[in-house]
């Protein structure tokens, strides 16, 4: 249930607020919408006045979360004068978001890919936003000359993807720190540069 509104109530503010503040401290399953409703000082009904269920909130939160990347990813790019540029624009920031955004990082990597729901969430329409960001910068990388001309930029996409993901999950998981300009970097190098002698 997708708050349609043009404002957005205080009411819901302070729910979201005390959902992502409870997240820190717990479990997702152990978080009970009474708790939420206190930590918010509101009454456990008004969360369902705005949200489904104690899921819903989570994909709200989520979208939330992935509204405000999306707008920084291409306020970054814009600065950009080159495609590849752009790209590792997006691989720095996407690990610097994994690393600063670590309670939001594990719900995304380990949590809610488990529900079909996710699928067909709000949140997920970010996620393919941001996904489809990253393709048409491929696609014009090619035309542009910068990229090779007989490049999948499908499968570019994946690899840039899965090298961010798979770069910070077991910092994510284990709570280590994560140097974002090393593995930007090697990550932009071996993508861009080949990893051939």
């Amino acid at each position: 249930m997708k708050h349609k509104g043009k404002t957005n109530p205080p009411g819901r503010i302070k729910i979201m607020r005390s959902f992502s503040a409870l997240m820190v401290q717990k479990d997702f399953h152990s978080i009970t919408t009474a708790q939420i409703a206190k930590n918010a000082q509101v009454t456990e009904g008004l969360i369902y006045k705005y949200f489904k269920d104690k899921k819903d909130l989570l994909y709200q939160v989520l979208n939330e979360h992935f509204f405000e990347f999306q707008a920084k990813i291409e306020n970054r790019i814009a600065n950009e004068k080159t495609y590849i540029e752009q790209l590792e624009v997006i691989i720095f920031s996407s690990l610097e978001s994994y690393a600063d955004n670590r309670i939001f990082s594990k719900i995304l990597l380990l949590e809610v890919r488990n529900s079909l729901e996710f699928f067909n969430s709000c949140a997920y329409e970010m996620v393919r936003k941001y996904s489809r960001t990253i393709l048409d910068i491929i696609e014009k990388g090619v035309e542009a000359g910068e990229l090779r001309p007989d490049l999948d930029p499908y499968i570019l996409r994946k690899v840039i993807l899965g090298a961010i993901e798979h770069a910070c999950l077991g910092e994510i998981i284990f709570g280590k720190e994560l140097d974002i300009d090393d593995v930007a970097t090697g990550i932009s190098e071996i993508v861009f540069n080949g990893a051939k002698a």
